[in-house]
């Protein structure tokens, strides 16, 4: 089994900074930007959002696919990560110096460089995926690894998610999206120099080779039993995520009335990951992964369940029940991302072929697909609750709007992550490699 140096883990986590921060930021201001700058309806704002992601979709198992086929077998993943790190920090600024009127312009330009910044994070984010399966072959390292590295996914989160919000009330208007543009482009530039350069002496434990052609390899992945109980349990609880992450600001300007704790409550739901994702990572140890990710998203229900105490107003309780969420959210990142490299290896070993790209790529289409659902679902809710779009200005909305932006982000996302636990409790892999690893280990410590 193959032990990775503390050197090594961080310079894999590294790449988390540009997942982190790609990953967080178009959620939490495209909406607003969309429906309160350009003044484009709520509704056609949630979809616009959801279009990029939803071509990711299809184009992450192809991205996959290729990587597998890469001509370099001893660097098959870092050269695709390097290159569409560096194109993705710039279609990421181009997306907010575009037109600004009319509204169809401005959601026109948007929508195109979406689109772009989606397909190079396509080659970025699903070669670092496939990574964490071919660096390490053992059970536990997987763990420790995928720990490093959502913490410093949490940490890009917490600093893109807390400043990318204020940026845009320091400088208002135009000016602070393309203000925060800026900086955010330079931290995805940070992380994928980051993990490409740190990852550069670490050397790869698998040695299959692609082969077969695109559909059937994706075919062969979409009929394993715990592949697709993983990925509907994930997909759900990405879909309740996306949903938080695009109505915390709605929260924070109409339900509470001061734009200034988006940033605050932002902080308290990403924080905990930073200081408990040890933690975490010591319980699944103990318990398994699949348990451990099972009573992660129980803490998350429940944190979910009391947000809808923020209807009252009160900017305590709303920051508490964030609070919890982060706790949960801590969980619900760390499992699942361990358990995707003990998926992709065990397949890579079972048949002998390599395919680590294509599952990553379908993982990663799946959970973009459901970080893309929750803003569009949330644009959905809030046109039914009669929210009203701006084109610049503060407007008044309606209990009913306030309403839908609360249920919104707790009671539906909190349904969502319920049903969840139904596939993660049919997950049978988990199981059996805890009693491999355990026989494993047994001569070792006996020795």
């Amino acid at each position: 089994m193959t032990a990775l140096t503390r050197r090594s883990r961080i310079g894999y986590a590294l790449g988390g900074i540009a997942s982190g921060t790609y990953g967080t930021v178009p959620g939490l201001i495209l909406m607003p930007f969309l429906t309160d700058l350009l003044g484009v309806e709520a509704a056609v704002a949630g979809m616009i959002v959801f279009a990029p992601k939803a071509w990711d979709f299809f184009l992450n198992p192809v991205a996959g696919r290729i990587s597998d086929r890469s001509r370099h077998p001893h660097d098959r993943r870092r050269p695709f990560v390097l290159r569409a790190g560096i194109l993705l920090a710039l279609a990421f600024a181009a997306m907010f110096f575009g037109p600004t009127a009319p509204p169809l312009a401005g959601a026109l330009w948007v929508l195109a460089l979406f689109l772009a910044s989606a397909t190079v994070y396509a080659f970025f984010q699903v070669p670092y995926l496939a990574m964490s399966a071919e660096i390490t072959d053992d059970y536990s390292e997987r763990t420790r690894l995928i720990a490093w590295r959502v913490v410093v996914f949490s940490l890009a989160i917490l600093v893109s998610g807390a400043t990318a919000p204020a940026l845009v009330e320091l400088a208002g208007g135009v000016a602070g999206y393309r203000l925060m543009a800026g900086a955010m482009a330079v931290l995805i530039l940070v992380g994928t120099i980051g993990v490409w350069w740190g990852t550069r002496r670490v050397p790869l434990t698998r040695e299959e080779v692609a082969g077969g052609r695109l559909f059937g390899q994706l075919a062969e992945v979409l009929r394993d039993r715990d592949a697709r109980n993983l990925i509907v349990a994930y997909v759900l609880q990405a879909v309740a995520i996306g949903m938080v992450l695009g109505g915390v600001v709605y929260v924070a300007r109409h339900v509470v009335h001061d734009p200034g704790v988006a940033t605050i409550a932002f902080v308290c739901f990403v924080a905990p990951a930073i200081v408990l994702t040890p933690a975490w990572s010591r319980l699944g140890r103990a318990i398994g992964k699949q348990r451990g990710f099972a009573v992660a998203t129980g803490v998350l229900t429940v944190g979910l369940i009391a947000l809808l105490a923020a209807r009252s107003g009160d900017v305590t309780v709303l920051l508490v029940a964030a609070g919890v969420v982060g706790v949960g959210y801590a969980g619900t990142q760390l499992f699942p991302l361990a358990m995707l490299p003990d998926l992709a290896a065990e397949d890579a070993k079972r048949s002998g072929t390599n395919r680590i790209g294509m599952i990553s790529g379908v993982w990663s289409g799946f959970e973009l697909l459901g970080y893309a659902l929750g803003p569009a679902i949330l644009g959905l809710v809030l046109s039914l609750g009669g929210y009203r779009a701006s084109a610049g200005d503060v407007v008044a909305q309606s209990g009913e709007a306030q309403w839908a932006i609360v249920l919104g982000v707790s009671a539906i996302p909190a349904l969502l992550c319920a049903v969840s636990l139904v596939p993660l409790s049919r997950y049978r892999l988990d199981a059996r490699l805890r009693r491999a690893a355990a026989a494993d280990a047994a001569p070792r410590a006996a020795g």
